[in-house]
């Protein structure tokens, strides 16, 4: 007979300051609070039970952007995780304050990809081994490459930032507890759900690894993907539902003899909130309540963002904004910094900040009609179309696109009503992010455009939408056909 023992394994990804519960259908979804009363709940039913996060803790709230995650990092501590991999925007407030972030966790947080060059050294432990139930449990940590793009300080950094390199280096730590006998092994990454089924294909089966829990890619599943006999499952976005392992592990062959899996919702018919954690949220609230609380403007009617990929609303408005603010003869506005499916109709100052968490840059670039049909031709390849890696762009006022995915060609590229000239220049306004990491979001470098960079023609995005709506009079959007894909 195996010898078999029983393990539960609790799993969220992409919290993103979902902190709040709100009110769904007469009930009560979501919020820390009660994803706090779900897991104790669970740790006080089940003796071998853990809860890991898979990245993304950060980001998304006026609770955390206004102290740079430290009131973050103080919620996370009283949830507290058992483990927690790094995610993206772990990076967004610098590296130098994620160091210190990490110095005011009260729990372990794991990396395996993500060093100094010279001298080649991990900024994070890689991973950690947990005792459970007479388990040893192996923990590793994988990032996306997007970090990477986040930190200006690359000449100083490197990470491993594709799926053979991550494997290899999964393997390096896998083998190095050849003599342990280490029961079970979870990675924790964050690297998008396609890039988890293509890690896992790359795996050497004796590096016993079992589970992949993961993020990045905000992915709900009916049940866990298996490849090369490695379960991977994801638990969506935010705090509304959490993952749900019921695993037996064999611990003679050290691997998963049976398991159950299911996305359970956060929600008051069968999670207990934890009031000494709502009490922590509710003094943050007031905090930040009294500072962005100043009305900007009132829209007719409450707009939406209901899919990055698509045109939208809110799209519509912000790129239009930036349009008029800046001067632009077109504005591409990637789809992800608007974070919100919804926003008014009464904008707060603290609402925009809610909408758009990611202030930067804005630059203005000189490109010819002709380079701007290879950028979006770039952007609307299928892969970004279907929600794979890459980002899809809202249009400003006046341009008006047809692209016919089956013939891969425009059957309309105008400007103003007239069709855009092959050599005529335009000036296009583009977010920090994307202006830095231009060849790879638009398939096209830096230096073959008119001027070959691009000048700052505002340090802050949010600055600019600020005066724009301070000064707008019911400022509205609709979707017009400004991208249309046949």
């Amino acid at each position: 007979m195996p010898n078999l023992k029983p393990l539960t394994l609790l799993h969220s990804n992409d919290l993103h300051g979902d902190f709040l519960s709100g009110q769904v259908d007469q009930q009560l979804l979501g919020g820390i609070s009660m994803l706090s009363g779900y897991v104790s709940k669970v740790k006080a039913q089940r003796r071998n039970a853990l809860y890991c996060i898979a990245g993304d803790m950060l980001q998304g709230s006026l609770i955390d952007s206004e102290s740079k995650g430290i009131s973050t990092i103080e919620i996370m501590n009283m949830l507290s995780p058992d483990i927690v991999s790094l995610g993206n925007h772990e990076i967004d407030y610098g590296l130098a304050h994620l160091l210190f972030l990490e110095r005011c966790a009260k729990f372990p947080i794991v990396n395996a990809n993500l060093f100094i060059k010279n001298p080649c050294t991990r900024l994070f432990k890689s991973h950690k081994v947990m005792k459970i139930g007479g388990m040893k449990v192996l923990f590793v940590g994988i990032v996306t490459q997007e970090v990477m793009s986040s930190i200006r300080l690359d000449n100083l950094l490197g990470s491993l930032v594709d799926v053979e390199d991550a494997a290899r280096e999964v393997g390096r730590i896998c083998n190095a507890y050849r003599s342990v006998d280490i029961d079970f092994t979870i990675l924790l990454t964050h690297i998008g759900f396609e890039e988890d089924k293509r890690l896992a294909a790359l795996l050497d089966p004796i590096w016993g690894v079992d589970v992949i829990i993961g993020g990045h890619s905000h992915t709900i599943l009916e049940r866990p993907e298996v490849v090369n006999d490695i379960l991977i499952a994801q638990a969506g976005v935010g705090t509304k539902q959490i993952g749900h392992f019921d695993i037996v592990v064999d611990t003679d062959r050290n691997c998963v003899h049976s398991y159950d899996w299911r996305l359970v919702p956060i929600d008051s018919a069968h999670c207990p909130r934890d009031t000494q954690l709502e009490n922590t949220i509710a003094r943050f609230q007031r905090q930040v309540d009294e500072k962005y609380d100043h009305v900007l403007c009132r829209f007719p009617r409450a707009l939406t963002h209901p899919s990055r990929y698509q045109e939208t609303e809110l799209g519509n408005l912000v790129s239009d904004a930036l349009r008029d603010s800046l001067g632009a003869d077109l504005v591409l506005f990637g789809s992800g910094a608007i974070r919100k499916n919804q926003a008014g109709p009464l904008l707060t100052r603290g609402g925009l900040m809610e909408l758009m968490p990611y202030d930067s840059r804005v630059y203005l670039l000189k490109i010819t009609g002709a380079q701007l049909r290879r950028m979006l031709a770039h952007v609307l390849r299928d892969e970004i179309l279907e929600g794979g890696h890459g980002e899809f762009y809202q249009l400003s006022r006046g341009f008006r696109v047809c692209y016919d995915r089956a013939a891969g060609a425009f059957s309309r590229f105008d400007l103003g009503g007239r069709p855009v000239g092959d050599d005529q220049v335009l000036c296009v306004g583009l977010q920090e992010y994307h202006y830095m990491n231009f060849e790879r979001f638009f398939g096209l470098p830096l230096t073959a455009l008119a001027q070959g960079k691009g000048v700052v023609a505002a340090t802050s995005l949010l600055d600019v939408l600020e005066e724009y709506f301070m000064a707008a009079n019911h400022p509205d959007a609709q979707v017009e056909g400004r991208l249309v894909v046949v």
